[in-house]
């Protein structure tokens, strides 16, 4: 059977894992301002609306749990074929909805579909490519992200107008919500036909002894299919020597968890994906209509589309240039960034905005108790501000929230680390969109104060505790946090793999290859064994 080889292509194409969560984003978002949700769901706001929107985020909780041993054990590329059944599924029951209650349980499986994904996608793409371009292909992880959220939004937005009456319209039908919920199958029905074509993780292949797979993948992702080119080589011999040590260890993937140095990696890794939630981005996305609706500027559904073009177009710099500034200067910028913008937005509705009473109260911003009225220049401030929050988040935070994760952690335990961190990215997105509708309704503006001194302290936080990666393959990384260095200070050692790489060219190392590999035309020693210069377990220097 065919299999892609494109690196590039590979990582793109399972970053729709990652759209799936876009998707589900979007798919709640858009129908909030619609007469159609609004009446047939009874009118949901603060608790009610917080249990809906919080499904999803629960449900996604147990999936990441979850997710760890299905990769583990299945193979990363058949855990995201399980999870787009699971959004097929969770897909179903959100279209035929009846109440509230079939909405939570469609929107839980949907979210189990997502916590698989959104841990196991990042682990795929960091376990497929190599070390020079992994910040920018596990980046697209966030710009499918930011892009399921763009198409499911303006589908929204386009069923909502084009569903007779428009979104105000009190008769306007349930297709409104229906058809966008309905929609968002197609990616994960293509997703999962097209997974059969991708192939296994070198290193999943690797650790279940399937040494001549994991050669062959290597070679078609690094060499062109030559088995004997240097650099597959020498990534082949760093995954064994890697692999090697670990067993030789023999200590459970469990309790490497947990042992001290790796525990702060655990705790950095679950750090930044709670940062990630607490930052506030995520609450922009839910409830975007509520603050435009604050802000009384424009159409609330038009205004907060905005918001999703500039999310896709701002992680753009990040996916070209992230292997290039690295990882540390974005979340350290970063936040401060969005500490600002919060900051400037919280101060201007404090001062210009006043309780939403039923003198300013109208059917367009009835979700709301405090209110900007009358002031243009405020309110376009205010908008301006949640942009510019966007673009902050989308150029730092959103791609390097995915990559920093899944590259930091050794290959035992890799899959499980991923899904401990991303469950805490789930647990405070479930917290946080079932505790938003009531602090928007209670607190209003004083909600944008909050976010903004968590900004604060992921910004001390990341200047002390979290080192740059760049530039490092995944078996060096504990070199890199085991050096004993401050985070601030760089670990600049050269790379083993491009060491390894030039031994290996030069003939002072050679690699035993498994027997009966893929010959190439024009190489007779394709496929023999080689006598194996013992080279020393990944994180000491070859001397």
């Amino acid at each position: 059977m065919y299999q892609a080889s494109n690196v590039y292509f590979i990582c793109g194409f399972a970053a729709i894992g990652g759209a799936l969560f876009g998707f589900d984003i979007s798919s709640l978002s858009g129908t909030l301002g619609t007469q159609a949700y609004k009446r047939y769901f009874s009118n949901p706001v603060s608790y009610t609306q917080g249990g809906i929107t919080a499904s999803m985020p629960a449900g996604s909780l147990l999936g990441s749990l979850v997710s760890s041993f299905l990769a583990d054990k299945y193979s990363r590329k058949v855990a995201l074929q399980i999870s787009c059944v699971l959004w097929i599924i969770g897909s179903i029951l959100m279209t035929a909805s009846q109440n509230v209650p079939m909405l939570c349980i469609g929107r839980v499986v949907c979210g189990f579909s997502v916590g698989i994904a959104s841990a196991i996608v990042p682990v795929y793409q960091s376990e497929i490519a190599p070390k020079e371009i992994r910040g920018r292909v596990v980046s697209l992880q966030q710009w499918a992200i930011t892009w399921g959220i763009l198409i499911q939004y303006f589908i929204q937005f386009g069923a909502a107008h084009g569903t007779g009456g428009g979104p105000s319209d009190p008769d306007q039908p349930t297709a409104a919500f229906r058809i966008p919920w309905g929609i968002q199958m197609v990616p994960a029905v293509i997703l999962f036909v097209g997974l059969f074509f991708f192939p296994y993780s070198p290193r999943w292949l690797a650790s279940k002894d399937r040494w001549e797979e994991a050669l062959q993948v290597l070679a078609n992702l690094h060499g062109k299919g030559n088995t004997r080119h240097p650099k597959v080589l020498a990534q082949y011999q760093e995954i064994e020597d890697a692999l090697k040590f670990e067993r030789e260890q023999a200590v459970s993937s469990f309790k490497a968890l947990i042992e001290p140095r790796m525990l702060k990696r655990v705790a950095l890794g679950m750090s930044i994906q709670m940062w990630s939630q607490l930052c506030g981005m995520n609450i922009m996305m839910y409830y975007i209509v509520y603050i435009m609706e604050g802000a009384q500027i424009a159409s609330p559904l038009a205004t907060a589309s905005i918001q999703y073009v500039i999310n896709v177009v701002m992680t753009l710099p990040a996916i070209l240039f992230l292997d290039k500034w690295g990882r540390r200067p974005s979340l350290i910028y970063g936040s401060f960034g969005m500490m600002t913008w919060l900051f400037i937005s919280g101060a201007l509705q404090q001062y210009y905005g006043q309780p939403n009473t039923e003198e300013t109260r109208t059917p367009d911003n009835s979700d709301i108790t405090w209110i900007v009225i009358n002031n243009r220049p405020v309110s376009s401030a205010i908008v301006s501000c949640s942009y510019l929050f966007v673009a902050t988040f989308a150029t730092t935070w959103g791609p390097v929230s995915w990559t920093y994760p899944a590259e930091i952690f050794p290959s035992k335990i890799r899959a499980k680390a991923v899904s401990l961190s991303t469950s805490a990215n789930w647990f405070w997105n479930m917290v946080l969109a079932f505790a938003v509708p009531p602090l928007l309704w209670n607190i209003s503006y004083k909600m944008y104060y909050i976010f903004a001194a968590f900004n604060g302290a992921a910004f001390i936080h990341m200047a002390l505790m979290a080192p740059e990666t760049k530039g490092f393959t995944l078996e060096e990384m504990d070199e890199v946090f085991n050096s004993g260095r401050p985070a601030w200070k760089k670990f600049d050692r050269g790379s083993r793999l491009e060491e390894l790489e030039r031994e290996i060219e030069r003939g002072n190392v050679k690699v035993s290859v498994p027997p009966g590999g893929r010959p190439v035309a024009g190489d007779p020693e394709q496929g023999v064994e080689l006598k194996k210069v013992a080279t020393p377990p990944a994180g000491n220097p070859i001397s």
